[in-house]
């Protein structure tokens, strides 16, 4: 959504036709970089990491999202982490951030998930939002959109905690990447200029988008992107969009692999990436 405005003006660059295109999720992306179809897209950091890994020259341009998670509940007995004990928590994604990120603040707080905690993942993102709506679950980890939009329909939802705040009491860097602008390496070094123009465009539209979330939310809603205006423009200013060059969010990205490497170290090809990893123009 923080790139929203350039769905509705494509950005300029001589030489080149720009096409934006959403997809229907990260796997679909992903295989856009493994397979040489894309020059430039959006994945979530382990993502990143891994494709890279796996010997495609992929390199984090920029941070664009950061931790947007929020602990969701209706039950009113929740009002801690230690009351999540013996219960069930609904997570979005099994083996992307949220859970890594959750796993790592459960622990911090003597919390062993798995035997004090049941995470669960049957259910996609939609899912869990409208499941916590009708009151199917209870408690969940949920990003945004979704977030706002399981309190839009639920408003006696609350966040048992603040997760981003938790995140670094646990000993994370900063605030964790949700998203990064990724480009293909071999295009990249070919073509600088056009990179830089890219990367300032996507600045502009999420300072765009920030500014503007009603506005926002309308072009979400007119490019089908699965929210309806208001949702989007109620979850923009809770969606921590940003714009961080990579080698200045290193810490936050090597930070959050940590915690994957702690856990699945294959998720991220079992090390920290490498420098390359990093896109800095060198001219």
């Amino acid at each position: 959504m923080g790139m929203i405005r350039l769905f509705e003006e494509p950005p300029e660059i001589p030489g080149f036709a720009v096409q934006m295109q959403a997809l229907a999720g990260p796997d679909l992306m992903a295989a856009r970089f493994l397979s040489g179809q894309a020059q430039v897209g959006i994945l979530p950091a382990n993502m990143a990491a891994r494709i890279r890994s796996l010997g495609r020259d992929v390199q984090a341009a920029a941070i664009i999202g950061t931790g947007m998670l929020s602990l969701l509940s209706s039950d009113p007995s929740v009002q801690s982490l230690e009351d999540l004990r013996g219960r069930t928590v609904e997570v979005a994604g099994q083996g992307g951030t949220p859970e890594y990120v959750f796993r790592k603040i459960l622990i911090a707080n003597g919390i062993e998930p798995d035997r004090d905690v049941t995470l669960g993942f049957a259910l996609a993102l939609p899912e869990i939002a409208l499941s916590l709506i009708a009151g199917r679950v209870s408690i969940a980890l949920l990003p945004e959109p979704f977030a706002t939009m399981a309190r839009a329909g639920r408003p006696d939802l609350r966040a048992v905690v603040d997760i981003q705040e938790e995140w670094v009491r646990a000993g994370g860097e900063g605030n964790y990447p949700m998203t990064v602008l990724v480009v293909d390496g071999a295009f990249a070094a070919a073509n600088p200029a056009a990179v830089d123009a890219i990367l300032n465009a996507v600045r502009d539209s999420i300072e765009w988008v920030k500014a503007n979330p009603a506005e926002a939310g309308t072009l979400v809603q007119r490019h089908d992107l699965g929210l309806s205006a208001s949702v989007a423009a109620a979850a923009i200013p809770h969606s921590n969009y940003t714009f961080i060059p990579a080698v200045e969010g290193r810490a936050s990205m090597e930070s959050l692999f940590r915690a994957f490497l702690e856990n699945t170290p294959v998720s991220i090809g079992g090390a920290l990436p490498d420098d390359g990893f990093y896109w800095t123009r060198d001219d």
